[in-house]
Order: structure tokens, then sequence, then C-alpha cells
């Protein structure tokens, strides 16, 4: 198998040059890339049935003689129609084809070929329009259909996976020992391989699928675990007095028994024999700052030092004020270093961090400068982790020995996802709101109630409060600036007198940050933004949020806007405009509005979007699955789970000769992510 990943495409037989370049555009430069480039769908050609019997308007597969040549007509518009009639002995099939010069060549008179298309005409003069056939002797029951790309259609893919199955060896080198198939009840890759391609029925199918998803799950988990086994050391920061008590008595609240679990899960961590390595996800305003202070108080009080790294400068900034005013009380010293941070501060700022003087230093990539020198680093928090890549979060982690690490996630993750996703860490969760945050009361309204919900929103402006509208128009692609003028200009005849900001992806981080303070100050009172306000400043004076064409964004993300109101003592309100034309898409926006809970609109949005799009474009550095899928394959993920807890017990680094398979499709797989897998 292994010379199969090595054999360029071109070496099959019909693949020159120039397909070549389109087998690598899907995802395919080798024959071993092509055989796991899996079918998205079938196509069921079991089912023949007489032309009379066929369904009118809806795909029929019929079996049928051709009973003449076809005949070329010119029609207006420079396009040519290729006409001809087919029986099945009893009725004739009327079929035409668009621009299609080859069918006079494919389609014989007095040969039979099986025909798959929407019938459509009339009860007595039935037509196909361009449908799919094959020589009755080539017919297959299920067809595959492959991720296409422009010039390369599922049917050549098709033919070229049919030559690269052929070159397959007798005996297929299986990255699963023969022990591990008999256990789990699966079967040999090179019949998985072969059946997933050209399956004769759904139940061969479901065989050769569940064996190809279980090896997919089970190659993740123990990549996920030799990364986890590589960054294991010996833990040079101990903590032999438990502060949490003291630091309780700093906050004008009482912690709740999720963020009381977080902090005593975390500080077992760091007693224990490897540093730290933790993700702390919570709903937006459940506590995970008061978490992260905790744990900083802990390490600071034990005579090292933290870090804490936000993704813009004003989130930086805001955690500064808020941590530097708690901690000042029991002598803590924090700082704060961003881009902005002037020379003379600077020099100054890095002289006391390499001292020891300072014992909390926030701020942005500015902490990843190599000048950056730590006297006695124990802790390293990252927030918003999705904003930052491994290697980001791995090159602040190097401004100490092996510091413990924490990192923070407003994203609402079901569980078994965040396991996936963030396989290198432990994961705890706050799933209690701290008391008196007052749920956002939702609205979903269509866009004839506008100048209604602006009038709202006018008094509330009136009543001194502060507003968000999201707009996707702004976005790129969509000949923004126009689309941002037009709408721009509509707020501002609705909203005379009133100052409002506007903010887009195409700013220069400066300027964002610029309107960001301005909101934040309450200079702008109303902020007419994209989604870059998903993730960012706390306004605790913002009470509505308003979203054009919610039906355009995932749940999480609604989620994520929601969340930028509702964080002040003041009631806040959501609202949804939209006109959705699908009932799909009704029914995510009104369980949206029916619902405060993140994790249960994290499952909602999973199941409906698959994890593929539950996390958009984010870098979350997961190899991408091939052919498992997270929602319905839920049950082979637990066996595959279980599976590679039972290896790394047995055999941690891989070594023995039947897992040497296995290590090299580990090794192959985040090979082609660009991860960092020591094996």
């Amino acid at each position: 198998m292994a010379s199969l990943f090595e054999k360029d495409i071109t070496e099959l037989r019909g693949v020159g040059p120039k397909r070549a370049t389109l087998f690598k555009k899907i995802g395919a430069p080798t024959v071993g890339d092509l055989l796991r480039l899996y079918p998205r769908a079938y196509e069921d050609w079991r089912d023949c049935v007489p032309i009379r019997s066929a369904a009118m308007n809806e795909v029929n597969v019929v079996k049928a003689t051709v009973l003449r040549r076809p005949t070329q007509t010119r029609v207006r518009g420079g396009m040519t129609l290729y006409k001809t009639a087919a029986t099945d002995g009893q009725d004739d099939l009327q079929l035409t084809f668009f621009n299609n010069r080859y069918i006079p060549t494919l389609l014989e008179e007095g040969k039979t070929y099986v025909f798959r298309g929407k019938v459509t005409g009339m009860l007595l003069r039935r037509e196909m329009v361009s449908p799919a056939f094959v020589p009755e002797s080539k017919a297959q029951d299920m067809a595959p259909v492959y991720p296409q790309t422009e010039g390369l259609s599922s049917r050549q893919i098709s033919a070229a996976m049919a030559e690269a199955l052929r070159l397959l060896p007798e005996t297929v080198r299986d990255p699963l020992p023969d022990a591990l198939r008999m256990e789990y009840t699966l079967c040999r890759l090179e019949y998985a391989l072969k059946t997933v391609h050209f399956p004769r029925t759904p139940e061969e199918l479901a065989t050769a699928r569940r064996r190809l998803v279980f090896e997919e799950f089970l190659v993740l988990q123990l990549g996920m675990a030799q990364i986890r086994r590589a960054g294991a050391r010996e833990n040079p920061y101990p903590l032999p007095n438990d502060c949490t008590e003291a630091f309780e008595k700093l906050l004008p609240f009482a912690m709740t028994g999720a963020q009381k679990r977080a902090v005593a899960d975390a500080l077992r961590d760091m007693n224990g024999p490897h540093p730290m390595n933790r993700l702390i996800q919570g709903d937006v305003g459940s506590g995970k700052t008061a978490v992260a202070a905790a744990l900083c108080f802990n390490v600071i009080r034990n005579g090292m030092q933290a870090a804490l790294m936000a993704p813009t400068e004003i989130l930086a900034a805001q955690h500064y004020e808020s941590l530097s005013a708690l901690l000042a009380p029991a002598n803590i010293r924090t700082a704060l270093l961003t881009s902005s941070t002037k020379a003379k501060e600077r020099r100054a700022l890095l002289a006391s961090l390499e001292s020891g003087e300072i014992d909390l230093l926030i701020g942005t990539h500015a902490l990843l400068n190599e000048q950056v020198s730590f006297r006695r680093l124990a802790l390293v928090i990252t927030d918003e982790q999705h904003r930052f890549g491994v290697a980001q979060r791995t090159a602040l982690a190097k401004k100490g020995v092996f510091p413990h690490t924490l990192v923070m996630s407003a994203t609402p993750i079901p569980r078994t996802l965040a396991l996936m996703v963030y396989g290198d860490l432990d994961v705890s969760v706050l799933d209690e709101l701290p008391p008196g945050r007052t749920p956002v009361k939702t609205y979903l309204i269509d866009p004839e109630k506008r100048e209604r919900a602006f009038g709202f929103i006018r008094k509330r402006l009136a009543e001194g409060r502060q507003a968000y509208i999201v707009c996707p128009l702004i976005e790129e692609g969509e000949s923004g600036a126009e689309n941002l003028a037009e709408y721009s200009r509509l707020v501002g005849e609705s909203f005379p007198g009133v100052a409002v900001g506007v903010l887009h992806g195409k700013l220069k981080p400066k300027d964002k940050d610029a309107v960001m303070a301005s909101f934040a100050s309450g200079q702008i009172r109303l902020l007419l933004a994209t989604t870059v306000v998903e993730v960012g400043v706390d306004v605790p004076n913002a009470v509505v949020m308003m979203i054009e064409n919610a039906e355009r964004y995932g749940l999480s993300q609604l989620h994520q806007l929601r969340g930028r109101v509702g964080r002040g003592k003041f009631e806040s309100f959501c609202i949804l405009v939209s006109d959705p034309e699908n009932h799909d898409a009704l029914h995510r926006l009104k369980l949206f509005a029916s619902t405060n809970d993140g994790f249960k609109v994290a499952d909602e949005d999973l199941k409906l979007r698959g994890p593929g799009d539950f996390f958009g474009e984010r870098q979350h550095g997961l190899p991408k699955l091939r052919i498992a899928d997270m929602m319905s394959d839920m049950g082979i993920l637990h066996e595959a789970q279980r599976c590679a807890k039972a290896l790394a017990q047995e055999d941690p680094a891989l070594e023995k000769p039947e897992h040497r398979a296995l290590r090299a499709e580990i090794r192959q797989l985040f090979a082609s992510q660009g991860g960092a897998v020591v094996l």
C-alpha cells in the first residue's frame, strides 16, 4: 500500500499531465490519494422499471434498446440537440441530449442500454433529457459519485479509480493487525477499498465503510495521543500551596460550582507528574476569566510568573483592566504589552519582566517577540484559542521551561468534538452561568418589520444604551462597498443625530481597534458591523444585537454574536431579521430563538451542518476527515477511542512489528497537514 501512495497519478492509464492537474485540485496527486478519495454519494441503478411505470418528474432507471442513430438539430443560440428514441418492447422513450457531439457514437442503433434520469412529458409520450447511461453489459447496481472540479467529471474519476484498484497488489498491507480487526469485526483493507468505490449492495457498502471510518478515527486518536506523549515532560512547576480560598476573597461574587470544579481540575493537573495542558470552554459570560485569574493567582503566590495572550489589542487591554484591578489588592503586579506599547515603556517593562518584578504579563502576539523574556514563567494562557494556531500556542509556551498551558474558548463545542479537535488537551466545561446574568431575549422578524426594530433600537439609545447591527452585505465578494454604502445610508436616515460606527473585515487592525475603543467608551452609540464583532470587547452598555439576513449564519456564529449583548445589568435583546425560503432555515432560527444554552445550540449546529462546516475556516489543526461523519458515526468513534486507549497502554510508541503499518498511516495523515507527530 505504501508504494501506491508514492505512485504519481499520471501512471494511471488515461491520466496525462493536464488531467493530473485536475486530480491534484481534488486532493489526489498520487494513486494512493485517489484510492482514499471516497465517493460523496451513490446513484442507485438497481431498480429498473418499465417505461410505462416510470414516475413522472422523478429520477427513474429504465432498460431500453435504441431504435435509431441519434440525429443532430441546431437551435437558436448556437446550441445543438441530439435526439433519438429507445424501447423496452412495450413503450417508447424519447431521449434528448444538449451539445454532446459524442452521443451518435456512444448510442448505437439496436443496442440495449440502462438509462438513469428524470422522466418528463405526458402519459403516452415520455422523455428523458440528458440521462446518464451505460451499456447493459456494464451496468452497476450502485454507481459512485465523487467530488468534482470543472473539467473532471465523476465518471472520469470513476474510470481512474477502477484502474487504480486494478493496480492493488493481491495482498494489501493492512494498517490494522488481524487480532484488532477480529476484535472489532472489521473487514480487510483491500475489500474495504474495492467495495467502498464499487459496492454491489448497501450491506456490502456498510461493511466497507465501517472499516474505513474506524481506521480514520483510530489513526486520528493515536496521532493526537502521540502529540500528547511528545509533549509529556516532567512537571518543573508543581504548586505546593493551594491559594484558591485567598483568591475567592478578592472576588465581588461567589464562584459557580462549574468554576470551582475547573480550578480544582487545573490545580490537580499542575501538581501532577506532567505540566498541565487544559482547555476551558464555556459559554459567553460563563466566567472563564475568573478561572484564569484563580490559576494566575495560585502560580504567582507560589513564587512564579504567568502570561495571558489575547487575539486583539482591545481584548488584551480589557483583560488587563479587569485582572489588574482584581489582583492589585493582593500586591500582584500586572503589565500590558502590545504592538502599541511605546519603545521607552517597552524597555522598562521587559527589564522588569526579566527580573521577576512583573508577575502577570497580558498582551497580544507581541508576547511572542524574541526580546520578551521571563524570570520564571510557569503558566501560559491563550484566550479565544481558535484565533491562534497551535504553533503560536507552542511559541508562547517556549518562553518558559515546559510551563503549564491553559487554553480558553468561548465557542461551545459538543464534548465529543472537543475531544477530537483538542485531542492533545484535557477539557473542562463551564456549564453554569454566574448569578445575575439575565438571558438575552431573542426575536425572529421578517424584513417588513425592520422599521419597527429600528424604532425599538432608537428607544434603547434614548435611554442611554448602545446597540449593534450586523449586516452580511458588508462581507467581501458581494460588491461589498456598494452594499455597505446603501445600508449605511439607510441606517443614517433611520438614526439621525446618532453617532454610528462602521466595522468590517477590510479595515486595518488599528482602525478596527479604534472603532471598537470608541464604541466601548460610548462615543459611538450604534455599531454597524460584520461578524468581526463575533469575538471581541465587552461593552456592558450594549443591549441590542440586530442581525440582518440571519439565515446566512451558522447557529454557533449567531450565538457568538448574541453573546456581545447581555453583559451588563440591563435587559438585552437579539433581533434576527430573516425571510428564509426553506423550512430547514426557519427551523434553525426558531430553535436558536428558543434557547440561550450555547451547548444545545452547538449540538444542533453540528447535527445540521456537520463538523466540516461547524468550524468554518477556523485553523483548528485537525486533519480533514475523508469518510467519517462526526454525528452519524458516533458509535464507531467511541469504539475507536476505546481501541486507541488500549493500544496506547499496550504499546505507547507503536513499536511492535504488527503496529508499524499503523505508525506509517499516522505519519501520512498528519504529514498531509504539516503536523508534527513524533514517530
